[in-house]
């Protein structure tokens, strides 16, 4: 019983032994047959550079939007409540509090301006902050880099390492703030402006935040724009800013009259474009490995052309049609299977040292690949996606599988007696 049942387990396997070493002859052509070696290799390198580009490609795309998001959240409140011409009450801030329990609110009012200094201007945005606040200032907490907050009192200002070195600003340096508000003069309207002192400078690593961004005491922003108490609006703070729009639905049912949204609403065109480019940078990227995969179904008929008798024979000796297309089949998909997974393992080294060999390259060419200004974030982000790797490891072998399949078909088409006629 145990011999019939071994007999049936060998007659089951996918491909048996007899097909096995006839696709390994195949996968070692004869020195007269160094064409088809030259066409087997560029297969191989083809599938293996076009998985290893796919998977580095992908996982830059994946670490730019991880990054990018994390700045995001890093640098904007998860939700924001403007007055919209209705007072924020306090009974609607304890109504928040109570029904949303975990979340931090703070005061704040925003709004664009102009920084002289050293007989240089800037278009920036101003933004003021509830100095009295702890959530208020954790922002700031988290990423100064030169100053104390402790000196963040009225009539100072916090301002972006960028916009300090573009206008040669330090720690004590006098400022002039003009904002979008006009005060009535005899000579006409003029843009009301004020003079502060630099207390401190932070650094978020966004390069566009560093440089348009100044934080004022809430009390120095309402003066300078013109504004009052009532005025301000509200900036709220999740422990899961994943869930800000269910949040943010619920806290307009609260009070139709106020304008409520999410940090997802500001940036949504932002995020529709990364994940548009990321779709048609996968199907452009995937052009390679049809271009590859054509090279095996050249690489197989060439070889199956010149394999005929040898085919014959085995059709004479007993082997079925069904075997050698299966033979033949395995050895183009064979090519495809190992090219995947050695692109797998390039592209998934080259994918976690990305930003070493970034350097190097900047460094021998003397050319900055990734400039901080263009991209937003100081070094080339990363992030290896586990879902993207399997799709792009499936996606390669169906490809790898049809330009095997395609040429073996051909193989039922032969005629045995006219392969022998002349031998």
């Amino acid at each position: 019983v145990w011999k019939i049942l071994n007999l049936n387990l060998k007659k089951n396997k996918l491909f048996t032994r007899a097909e096995r070493l006839i696709s390994l002859r195949n996968l070692r052509p004869k020195k007269k047959e160094g064409f088809l070696k030259v066409i087997s290799i560029f297969s191989f390198l083809g599938i293996m550079l076009g998985v290893a580009i796919l998977i580095i490609v992908m996982s830059v795309m994946n670490g730019f939007k991880t990054d990018l998001t994390k700045k995001i959240l890093g640098l904007n409140p998860h939700i924001i409540i403007e007055s919209n011409g209705f007072k924020i009450e306090n009974e609607f801030i304890e109504n928040l509090k109570k029904k949303f329990q975990h979340i931090n609110i703070s005061k704040t009012y925003s709004g664009e301006g102009i920084v002289v200094s050293n007989d240089n201007a800037k278009g920036i945005i101003i933004k003021g902050v509830d100095s009295n606040n702890k959530e208020s200032l954790s922002f700031l907490e988290k990423n100064v880099s030169k100053g104390n907050l402790n000196k963040f009192k009225k009539n100072t200002a916090f301002i972006g390492a960028e916009l300090a070195f573009n206008l040669d600003l330090k720690i004590g340096d006098k400022i002039n703030l003009m904002s979008s508000a006009f005060v009535a003069t005899p000579f006409g309207g003029l843009p009301k402006q004020e003079t502060l002192t630099v207390a401190g400078v932070f650094n978020t690593g966004f390069y566009e935040f560093d440089q348009n961004f100044v934080f004022l005491n809430l009390s120095d922003a309402l003066s300078i724009f013109d504004k009052e108490e009532h005025d301000q609006n509200l900036e709220i703070y999740l422990t899961n800013p994943m869930k800000a729009d269910s949040f943010k639905n619920e806290i307009q049912k609260l009070n139709q009259n106020y304008f409520v949204y999410s940090w997802s609403d500001l940036n949504k065109s932002f995020f529709s474009a990364l994940k548009v480019e990321r779709n048609v940078m996968f199907i452009i990227l995937t052009l390679i490995l049809i271009v590859a995969a054509f090279n095996i179904i050249s690489g197989l008929t060439i070889l199956i052309k010149n394999k005929t008798k040898e085919i014959a024979i085995l059709k004479t000796l007993g082997l079925s049609n069904n075997s050698i297309k299966k033979s033949f089949f395995l050895t183009g998909f064979t090519i495809g299977l190992f090219a995947t997974i050695t692109g797998i393992l390039l592209g998934v080294i080259f994918a976690l040292n990305i930003e070493k060999i970034r350097n190097i390259l900047s460094n021998v060419f003397n050319f900055e690949i990734f400039p901080s200004d263009v991209y937003f974030l100081e070094q080339l982000p990363s992030e290896i996606n586990v879902y993207s790797i399997i799709i792009i490891f499936i996606f390669s072998l169906i490809i790898s599988a049809l330009a095997s399949y395609l040429p073996a078909m051909a193989i039922s088409k032969m005629k045995t007696f006219r392969a022998l006629k002349y031998d």
